[in-house]
């Protein structure tokens, strides 16, 4: 229920403040809260080929915002940067911007997570992660508030623009070392499970079989 509420009181926000607007590329998404997004100025993507490619064809850097409906400071920084239309502006003119669902997206969300974390020693929601074209890590960050994060993009499309060369070679050493802590921890859950598995074998064998007197 306190979902639900969130939800709706998010999307009356973005639609009160969608008069005169267009929608964005959000329309038809099934994630709530993609389409509390929907009237942004911002020109928002969902994750996929239409966004990605459209980053490589076009030589831009994406900007990846991740969240969720229930966020406090997601709501704030939409409210602050994304209902901005001198940020918008920023944003449309030189990124491909892509909201994420992490509710909806569990597997993205673990990799920007995890992005952020390689790149700063923390992380959490809005988690806000700029990539080359490619897909390969940039800057990543969470909540900014608005005339600081003006100052973040027109710094890093800046850079972007000065040595796209040094930034992409950069770029994909952070995303080999986020790649090889996903597979780190994926091992891990293995054998955390392997594990549980052992525990459950040998309560059976010792306890349980006993304690019955079954017999197999």
């Amino acid at each position: 229920m306190k979902w639900f509420i969130f939800c709706v009181f998010g999307m009356l926000a973005t639609f009160a403040n969608a008069a005169g607007r267009e929608a964005n590329h959000l329309q038809g998404a099934a994630s709530p809260y993609l389409l509390q997004h929907l009237y942004n100025p911002v020109d928002w993507y969902p994750w996929g080929p239409e966004a990605l490619n459209k980053a490589k064809t076009e030589g831009k850097l994406i900007f990846v915002s991740v969240g969720y409906s229930a966020c406090h400071w997601c709501d704030v920084m939409e409210q602050e940067s994304f209902e901005n239309e001198q940020i918008a502006a920023a944003l449309n003119e030189s990124f491909v911007s892509i909201k994420v669902d992490r509710e909806s997206d569990p597997d993205l969300d673990a990799r920007f997570l995890m992005t952020t974390k390689v790149m700063t020693g923390g992380g959490g929601w809005p988690n806000s992660v700029f990539l080359t074209p490619e897909g390969d890590p940039v800057l990543a960050g969470g909540y900014v508030p608005a005339a600081e994060f003006l100052s973040v993009i027109t710094q890093v499309h800046h850079d972007w623009m000065r040595d796209p060369v040094s930034i992409r070679l950069e770029a994909n050493q952070v995303s080999k070392v986020v790649s090889a802590q996903l597979q780190q921890k994926a091992e891990a859950l293995e054998v955390s499970q392997d594990m549980v598995q052992g525990i459950v074998d040998t309560l059976f064998w010792t306890i349980w079989i006993p304690l019955t007197g079954a017999t197999l």
